[in-house]
């Protein structure tokens, strides 16, 4: 599923064989709809249109769109609010727009600005670990968007091994502190069955860090590790201990983590509000139920990605996650060093504001890049 399909309003007319009064109608019962949860008559519509149609005109062309599946009525004598398909359209358009107006948003100044500085503020307090990172990533974007929002830890396959420090916790205890490239750090409590002096405990930790540096999970072959135990002498046992904590937690990295913010949000909208759906999403957020659908579900050979920078949207049953098919859900590829990504998503109604999640999603993915450069 690609977000970037169709380029502006003449390829929306040629896939939905929509001619442009058509085009500017549904672009206005999307919009208004966006701004207000409530259907869209024919008569708010003569009034947000340049095509100086009657309501009866409008009628008509709302009751073609209705019947080519881009907008729906809800309730007899009530005005329409779109489908899927409709929200596809817009959305689409939206991107290609967005990829034409890079150079033009650069130079705007204003609100929108002000709330993505804010943004970069709130991030801007050092954290020590990538996991506290991207936690407060999620938060600073539930806050911003008001919608609830998830983060994924960077896929760490093949990840290197920056150095380890072993420091005494008790006679038979050592800490172990081991840190992998993108500031990835795992401890481990390793329980020792000798005592080893602080000048030995040092010697260990310039063997390990001389000879592991730089060195990913499948190169530290069996070779490697019997000349490093041999040269650990009486200490060998316990080189043998650290080797296997820094194998598991390096093969533990690799499972992945979803941090998720802003689950009561979802009550802010009355289409989602409902006890049953709130229920199931609020599980779902809370619990990680499923979300793991929501990262890698890319094809990649689909190379419009790269041009949208990794955004995707999903909106209601293109959502792979099954309690959020009344839902829409904007997901970014962020990349930190060497190669390391993981997702970013937001989730709201399918009226959510799209432009405005596209530009802050955009604009974290910079900041995380940005971030982690200093690092």
């Amino acid at each position: 599923m690609s977000a970037n399909k169709m380029k502006g309003e003449d390829a929306m007319e040629t896939d939905g064989r929509l001619d442009d009064r058509k085009v500017k109608i549904l672009k206005a019962v999307i919009q208004n709809y966006l701004d207000t949860g409530e259907p869209v008559g024919s008569r708010t519509i003569s009034k947000l249109t340049d095509l100086q149609l009657s309501s009866a005109t409008i009628r008509n062309e709302m009751a073609d769109l209705e019947e080519l599946g881009y907008i729906v009525q809800p309730h007899t004598s009530a005005g329409r609010i779109p489908t899927d398909k409709g929200y596809r359209l817009y959305v689409d358009d939206l991107m290609a727009q967005k990829e034409e107006e890079i150079s033009l948003r650069e130079q705007q100044v204003g609100d929108k600005e002000k709330e993505l500085d804010s943004m970069k503020d709130a991030l801007s307090e050092k954290v020590d670990r990538v996991e506290e990172l991207l936690q407060n990533v999620a938060k600073v974007l539930a806050n911003n968007t008001n919608y609830a929002t998830m983060i994924t830890t960077p896929k760490v396959t093949g990840n290197k091994l920056r150095f380890v420090q072993l420091s005494q916790l008790e006679p038979n205890k050592l800490l172990a502190v081991i840190v992998m490239e993108g500031n990835l750090i795992r401890n481990k409590v390793i329980t020792i069955s000798e005592d080893i002096s602080p000048e030995n405990l040092l010697k260990l930790n310039l063997l390990l860090n001389t000879t592991l540096t730089g060195l990913t999970l499948q190169e530290m072959h069996l070779g490697l590790i019997s000349k490093m135990e041999s040269q650990a002498g009486e200490h060998m046992g316990i080189v043998k201990e650290v080797l296997d904590a820094i194998v598991e937690t390096i093969s533990k990295a690799d499972d992945l983590k979803i941090y998720t913010s802003g689950a009561t949000n979802i009550f802010k909208y009355p289409e989602l509000s409902d006890s049953g759906k709130a229920s199931e999403l609020i599980y779902a957020l809370e619990e990680k139920q499923g979300l793991s659908g929501l990262v890698n579900d890319k094809d990649d050979s689909d190379k419009t990605e790269d041009d949208n920078h990794g955004i995707q949207v999903y909106i209601g049953n293109e959502t792979p996650v099954e309690s959020m098919k009344d839902c829409s859900v904007v997901t970014a590829t962020y990349e930190l060093q060497d190669g390391m990504k993981g997702t970013i998503g937001i989730i709201g109604p399918k009226r959510m504001d799209y432009e405005k999640v596209v530009d802050t999603l955009k604009e974290m993915q910079t900041h995380l890049d940005d971030v982690f450069k200093k690092t």
